[in-house]
């Protein structure tokens, strides 16, 4: 027995240094370089270091101040992982779990470190840890098989880098309309090529200007949001402590006078700022100087300083301060940064937690715009308020970026973002050494929101509403009372622009309740409806999604209590149409999504109409202890109804040459894979990130096509899921997805059926993936692209049956076809093309030769680019390929092709070649392409080692030669059963749900404060429901007040009768009894928010007429007037009343 465990303890230690010896041939717990774990190297000296030769600069699509710039890169750091844990726990005990989960994959304790962090929350208990590792241990082992019962996740850590390159102090004039900031963006990747000759930099585009609006010299935003008139009411902001997350605060700067604490982050150990971007911040939230004051001057400001002055921050930095803030019980958070890296799992979920405690999270939508699809992180997220940016015209900002949000693609359909928007250029705030500046940007806007929330928190009464005040009824506030805009649709403005004194009002008599973003769906409402009013629904097509947000102002986790509920409305063709839902059981934190597909019934096929109804939505969330000493309501949950008016226009089944299927299940993008930029020339931002969708970055082809009369739809499933017969096109556009070989059969049989297809390709060239790979110098780390342009490879299979190929060349170049500029950017060419069909050729340049050997590109003369070919069997199917989809995208298009997408579908609806095609020398009818495929360029392969396996919905997971999964089903949608209502819809259907139980006044009066009216937020636990005076409070006490006015009139009614007799005037007791009654029912008016009842009794109980109908109408508005429910209560004057 003795010698057995003998033998297994020898077995098991063998074991064990046979797999450390795999792991490691150096010597135990030392680098290569010998230097021992842990191992903290990271210094701002080294992270300036470029990336290259020269940098790839970011900027603002020709928006940009000339004397300010921007370069950023985000990158993963090698052989370090961010481990969060479950809860938070002292670090022994981090430790100890770390230590269990290694010890479990036989990693000997030399091998890896917990990295110590220096800064001011390393003495509290903390969720994360950074671990690194040998270099000799997969990050695939630790990612995958690290395990332990108190491991949430594991992710890697990351680092970034934003180089603000000046500071102009006067870079910004009232004049200029649109001016770009130094806006810090904490997940875009930098990109650095090897080889860079081939890169030119942006032309910057002039914009026109245009007279502004005339504002005040001094505090402008302050004035134009009637910030004085809180703070001639006592509310300052005082009380309210604001987070700023940015560059830091200089010490004793002149312009603050609450800084109540400056934090560090960063590894160089200080808090002052040294680029101004963060004291700038700081003054629009908060500043004291009378050339630039801050909203809420009398804020507590705490400084969390998580960027160097290189720019640089790691995601663990701002895990670590989020922690802090959570634990000095913040108030407000503002973040002036953001990014397209919604995936980044750590940064995301702390998110989540900050809001959980009650932390207002206010973001930067982002300086991406106007394109759409550009949303940055984490204000595209549903509990933070995102905001965009407009002038002093109300005109949505041209840098602003625009909805929807990506995170649903391809299957689903987006968000509406931003929440709201307010001034972002121009504005002026504190320079960094003293003296005002201005900026222009979305990091602008959000400290005017930040600022202007501080302010509504210091005014909330006391006791009761300011337990209320939470992340979702601050959002719900800020969005009811929000001003729409007439020319900016929803995906541009949110919800509209800010207005301080409404959000003001709505705030003070908020009752706990949910609210829907959009809180209604009109087909007919343009522009605000787009592009939801560019085309109406009809039978078989593929069903329209809204994605509507639930905010929940009750409690930081809700419940639907039971599905949907759809109405349709009888009496307006509700039952032309059905509905399925698909939404977030539970809603946390403060928010979830309840997304509608929305399609019509066979029997309306050849019907036209405008259908109506309503979804109606029930959400529970538990009631806390506050909210049951102040309601004395003892019921477990609280309750919200809230209802989502449907108008949608239907029409007859369009023909099927004018239905076009576009094709988003093969579209990808960054995140979370590297997908470079179609055109190898864009410097500025190199990544595909917005989503290939007809409404975000294609939105102008999109409306191009739906002016000419077509229909899109969009396909977000596998070709094997769609009925051909019902679309004469399918359109396919820079694809970088493989195909599963069902759809490849399937397609084929949908052509020699009918089915027309066009696509618009891209590059794809191995030689050239290499060489626009870069290695970060500061991770030490190869970036390499997943595709090129798009994934010719696979296109090529797809298009294998016809005979049709692509090649691997990479071109560029200027031609003119009839008249028309065309811009060849980073296209490829035709390989192969079926005898007899139509060709059209170009002199363009070697783009790809220029990259791969940096010489000066050479001119290629006749180069293939577009190829039209006609199935020869009848009722078959037509094929058009183009080698570019830039002049279609536009992301970066430089000249558009929107009249060479008509040609094509004239060709593939009619089989007639456009006269534009014709006329020029370069196209013709070929008898097989002009030189042999070794010439036009080899027929691209696959990159050897290449991961698109790991963000594919087609390949299965591993190396070497893809292998398909198994294809999956397509989605049956489960349609439900309509409860049918003999109603037509009410008149304030299409008006934004009011979430007030009074009405508000452009001219309310503002309350002033008492001796206690300072905002401190309580210990409120996270789960809750707490309520400020009750509704029913309210009214009761409206009731009585109005009972007062009654007896009052009574007696002053006797008080001067006698008076009145010597006047000999008559004055009917009929008369002060109607007069009474119509004040009631001004009362419950003004209760119940209806007016239509109130305008009702006016006319009908006026019975008291004079003689003539003259008199009779001025009578009438005297009385509206004396006792109109914006009259604030105010007792009449009983000698106007009877003079009348």
């Amino acid at each position: 027995m003795n010698f057995a465990k003998h033998v297994l303890v020898m077995l098991v230690l063998f074991i064990s240094a046979k797999h450390s010896s795999s792991l490691d041939t150096s010597h135990p717990g030392q680098l290569l370089n010998g230097e021992v774990f842990p191992l903290d190297k990271r210094k701002s000296s080294e992270v300036t270091q470029q990336l290259g030769d020269t940098p790839i600069s970011y900027s603002d699509k020709g928006l940009h101040n000339a004397n300010e710039n921007t370069s950023i890169h985000v990158s993963e750091i090698p052989n370090e992982y961010i481990v969060v844990f479950d809860g938070y726990y002292t670090q022994s005990d981090r430790k100890n779990y770390v230590e269990e989960a290694m010890r479990s994959m036989y990693i000997s304790d030399k091998q890896w470190g917990i990295m110590p962090r220096f800064n001011p929350a390393q003495k509290f208990p903390s969720d994360f840890d950074i671990l690194q590792v040998h270099p000799k241990i997969k990050a695939k082992d630790i990612l995958t098989k690290l395990t332990h019962h108190r491991i949430k996740s594991i992710s890697t850590q990351k680092l970034v880098h934003c180089n603000m390159l000046s500071f102009n102090e006067n870079d910004a004039r009232p004049d200029i309309q649109n001016t770009n900031e130094s806006h810090l963006i904490r997940k875009s990747r930098q990109l650095s090529v090897n080889n860079e000759r081939h890169m030119n930099k942006l032309s910057l585009k002039s914009h026109s200007r245009a007279p502004l609006k005339a504002i005040p010299k001094q505090g402008q935003i302050t004035q134009l949001l009637q910030a004085p008139r809180l703070w001639e009411s006592g509310y300052t902001g005082k009380g309210v402590n604001v987070a700023i997350f940015d560059t830091g605060l200089p010490v004793n700067h002149p312009h603050f006078k609450n800084i109540k604490e400056r934090t560090d982050w960063t590894d160089e150990k200080t808090a002052d700022d040294g680029l101004g971007h963060g004291t700038f911040v700081a003054s629009v939230i908060g500043g004291s100087y009378q050339d630039c004051p801050g909203l809420a001057p009398d804020a507590d400001l705490f400084i969390f300083r998580v960027f160097t002055n290189n720019q640089v921050s790691y995601t663990s930095w701002f895990l670590d301060a989020f922690n802090y803030a959570i634990l000095k019980k913040m108030n407000i958070l503002n973040l002036s940064i953001g990014g397209p890296d919604f995936m980044d799992q750590p940064f995301v979920e702390k998110v989540w937690e900050l809001t959980a405690n009650h932390i207002i999270m206010i973001s930067a939508i982002g300086n991406d715009g106007p394109l759409y699809g550009t949303l940055n992180n984490p204000a595209d997220q549903m509990d933070v308020i995102g905001v965009g940016g407009i002038d002093y015209n109300d005109n949505i900002a041209r840098f602003s970026s625009r909805g929807m949000t990506t995170w649903e693609l391809p299957a689903g359909y987006g968000r509406l973002k931003p929440d709201i928007v307010t001034y972002g250029s121009t504005v002026r705030g504190s320079g960094l050494h003293g003296g005002c500046r201005s900026l222009s940007g979305t990091s602008v806007a959000s400290p005017v929101v930040a600022g202007a929330v501080a302010l509504l928190l210091s005014s909330t009464k006391e006791k009761t509403n300011r337990q209320l005040i939470n992340p979702a009824s601050v959002k719900q506030a800020l969005m009811e009372s929000a001003e729409r805009l007439p020319k900016a649709n929803m995906f541009e403005q949110g919800q509209g622009k800010l207005d301080l004194i409404k959000a003001y009002q709505v705030l003070n008599f908020y009752e706990p309740q949910i609210s829907l973003v959009p809180s209604y769906l009109d087909f007919t409402e343009c522009p605000y409806m787009w592009p939801y009013c560019t085309q109406p629904l009809y039978y078989t097509g593929i069903p329209v999604t809204a994605n509507v947000t639930i905010i929940n102002g009750m409690g930081v986790v809700g419940k639907i209590k039971s599905p949907p509920v759809w109405h349709p409305y009888a009496m307006q063709n509700g039952d032309k149409i059905q509905v399925s839902f698909s939404y977030s059981e539970v809603l946390w934190p403060w928010s979830g999504y309840m997304a509608l597909s929305i399609s019509v019934k066979k029997h309306a096929a050849n019907w036209e109409g405008i259908v109506q109804g309503h979804v109606e939505l029930t959400v529970t969330s538990p009631r806390s202890q506050e909210r049951v000493l102040l309601t004395e309501d003892n019921a477990e949950e609280q309750t919200s109804v809230v209802k989502f008016f449907i108008k949608v226009s239907v029409i007859p089944v369009p023909p099927r040459e004018k239905r076009i299927l576009w094709d988003q299940f093969h579209n990808l993008r960054y995140p979370p894979g590297y997908f470079p930029r179609d055109n190898l020339k864009m410097k500025n931002d190199p990544l595909d990130w917005n989503g290939d969708h007809i409404h975000t970055n294609f939105h102008d082809m999109y409306q191009h096509l739906r002016t000419s009369g077509y229909y899109l739809e969009v396909l977000g499933q596998p070709f094997t899921c769609f009925d051909a017969k019902n679309y004469g096109q399918l359109l396919i556009v820079d694809p970088e997805e493989e195909y599963f070989p069902e759809e490849i059969t399937k397609l084929q049989k949908d052509v020699l059926d009918g089915l027309n297809v066009i696509v618009f390709a891209e590059w794809y060239n191995t030689s050239v993936m290499a060489k626009v790979k870069f290695y970060d110098e500061n991770t030490r780390r190869w970036w390499m692209p997943e595709t090129g342009g798009c994934n010719a490879p696979a296109l090529n299979s797809l298009l294998q049956p016809y005979g049709i190929a692509l090649s691997d060349r990479v071109y560029d170049g200027d031609f003119t076809v009839a008249g028309h500029e065309m811009y060849y950017a980073s296209g490829t060419a035709l390989a192969k093309f079926p005898k007899g069909s139509f060709v059209m050729q170009e002199n363009l340049r070697d783009q790809g030769g220029e990259v791969v050997t940096g010489h000066e590109a050479a001119l290629i003369k006749n180069v293939p680019i577009l190829g039209l070919h006609e199935i020869p069997m009848k009722r078959a199917g037509r094929l058009a390929v183009y080698g570019d989809s830039n002049c279609l995208d536009s992301a970066h298009m430089t000249k558009d092709c929107f009249w060479l997408l008509d040609a094509i579908l004239q060709f593939t609806n009619k089989g007639t070649i456009s006269p534009s095609l014709k006329s020029t020398h370069t196209g013709s009818f070929i008898e097989s392409l002009p030189y042999p495929v070794s010439d036009a360029g080899e027929l691209p392969k696959r990159m050897d080692g290449n991961h698109l396996f790991k963000f594919s919905k087609v390949l299965e997971s591993h190396l070497g030669e893809p292998r398909a999964k198994s294809v999956p089903q397509c989605l049956n949608v489960s349609w439900t059963v309509g409860v049918v209502l003999n109603e037509t819809s009410p008149l304030y259907m299409w008006e934004r749900q009011r979430i007030l139980s009074v009405e508000i006044g452009d001219t309310a009066p503002l309350r002033h404060i008492n001796s206690a009216g300072n905002y401190k937020q309580q210990n409120v636990p996270q789960i809750d429901s707490v309520s400020l005076d009750s509704v029913y409070a309210h009214k009761f006490r409206a009731f009585f007040h109005g009972l007062f006015l009654f007896f009052a009139l009574l007696i002053v009614y006797f008080l001067f009768r006698r008076s009145l007799n010597r006047h000999r005037r008559r004055w009917s007791p009929r008369l002060l009894l109607r007069c009474c009654f119509l004040w009631f029912n001004a009362l419950r008016s003004k209760i119940s928010g209806s007016h239509d009842q109130w305008q009702h009794d006016v006319t009908i109980h006026s019975k008291y007429k004079p003689k003539t109908p003259h008199a009779r109408e001025v009578r009438t508005s005297q009385i509206r007037s004396l006792i109109s429910p914006s009259s604030n209560f105010v007792k009449p004057n009983l000698h106007d009343l009877h003079s009348v």
